[in-house]
Parts: C-alpha cells; structure tokens; sequence
C-alpha cells in the first residue's frame, strides 16, 4: 500500500525517474496489484515450444516471458522493436540459442514463407498481423498467443484521454475471429476473461503508463500533470484506483495442405 506520508511531488519524481527497460513489472511490487488469467499462458506456451521444430516469439519483449520456457526448438527466434528490449532480450536469449531480430511494428516479419510450424506471442503490441503470421506459418502450423482484450483498463485510459470505441473495437475477439480467418487460419480455440487491477498510488499509475506505451499515447508527466494530481487527491481520499484489464487467449491453426493424389 502507498506511504501516505510521500507526497504527490515525491511520487511523481521516483516514477518518471525508474528504468523501464524489459518486460519486467516487479518496481510495482506492493503499489499495484492485477489478477492473472486462470489459463496459464506460460505454461502452455512452453508445452508447445518443447513439440515444434522451429519457433518465433512476437514482440518478446526483454524476453523475460520466452526465458521460462523449459526446452526450446532446434530452431528459435524472438522479434522486438523497442531497442532497450531488444538488447535485453539478447543478453537473457542468445545464450540459450535463441536468434533476437530487430523489427518495426509496421514492417513485414523478416523470415521467408512457411519458416516456422508455431508462432507464439504474449500482449503484441501492434494489431495482429494475420496476414503475416500465416505466412510464415507452415500448413498445419499454429499461432497461440495471450492478446489484449477490449476495453483493457478502459477506467484508466478514459480517465485521462475520455472513450475510446472504436479502439476497443479492435481487440474483440469476434473482430480478432473474423480477421484470422480472412488470412486462412482457423481458430481452435478463443476465449476471454477480464481481471481487476488496483493501483495504490499516483506512482504506480505513472510507471505504468510510462511503461505501456500505447495505453495513454504520448503520456508524459508535464502533459498530464493537473489529471495526475487530482488523481492522487482521488486516492488518497477514496483508497485505491480500480480498473480491468482483459485478455484473450488465441489459439489458430493454419490449414494442412491436402494430400497431392497420384
């Protein structure tokens, strides 16, 4: 729980100073707390990994996530765009044979058609790429990821940048169906929960936001420093913000070719 003897300034100035690179949310230990899906997506991530031939993981990040994973394909990739991330992800993968490639959230992934039989990625940051993903994939290949739901900590966005619909569109799992199959996959398996997320004081709030670029885009503490304080006041009066965070668990399959008849 947050001190209430620190005081707005103090807080602003320790969570525009703390480091932000890799994927790691530990500086928020005892200031924010969020509820875990009840699927366990690292652990049915690395079920798949330890069964394919040649794997990538999107938007690794620090590669704090891939790192868990027990046994890894003859053949591993990791993309990331964000420099810091990538350099960690580097340092913590290549170790264990795992190739980090620089990418841009725009760009064509860098590998040729059909290079891997399993893409995994936990939160892409970018709408999903469909197109893309099936064409990397093998016939018979599987994409299985842990995405960002609609409305993901919707009270918390709003709060600071009002509604956001069609943005929340996006990331509907009918919308996210519907998009996966105009690019050949077919889905297996989709589904959603939605988690509570508190956050204790106006500190953990920035961190995140600072740290979840596309949350809040373009958030700095000068551009949003009068919302910061009021909710500061806010929490310090009324006890801990609440918001929801959602996740959709996707697991797609790209069609196997059919046997050539003699």
């Amino acid at each position: 729980m947050q001190d209430m003897g620190r005081t707005f300034d103090d807080l602003v100035a320790e969570a525009d100073a703390a480091p932000l690179d890799g994927w790691d949310f530990s500086w928020l230990d005892g200031r924010a707390t969020e509820e875990r899906p009840s699927w366990g997506y690292q652990r049915l991530m690395s079920h798949r990994l330890a069964g394919a031939s040649a794997a990538c993981d999107i938007d690794t990040g620090g590669g704090e996530v891939l790192a868990e994973a027990g046994t890894f394909p003859p053949t591993m990739a990791a993309t990331e765009s964000w420099p810091p991330n990538a350099a960690l992800a580097t340092r913590r993968l290549h170790p264990r044979g795992v190739v980090v490639v620089m990418t841009s959230n725009e760009a064509r992934l860098p590998f040729a058609d059909e290079a891997f039989d399993l893409v995994t990625s936990r939160h892409p940051i970018t709408p999903v790429r469909w197109g893309e993903i099936a064409r990397v994939l093998r016939p018979g290949g599987t994409y299985f990821a842990q995405q960002i739901g609609p409305a993901t900590m919707a009270e918390l966005v709003e709060y600071f940048i009002g509604p956001q619909p069609e943005r929340w569109a996006e990331c509907e799992p009918d919308v996210q169906r519907a998009q996966a199959q105009a690019a050949g996959l077919d889905i297996v398996d989709m589904r959603m929960e939605r988690m509570r997320a508190e956050f204790f004081d106006v500190g953990a709030v920035i961190y995140f936001l600072r740290k979840v670029v596309w949350a809040v885009p373009g958030f700095t503490v000068d551009a949003y420093r009068e919302p910061l304080r009021r909710l500061h006041e806010r929490i310090e009066t009324d006890g801990p913000f609440v918001a929801h965070s959602a996740r959709v668990l996707v697991e797609a399959r790209k069609p196997a070719r059919s046997p050539v008849l003699a």
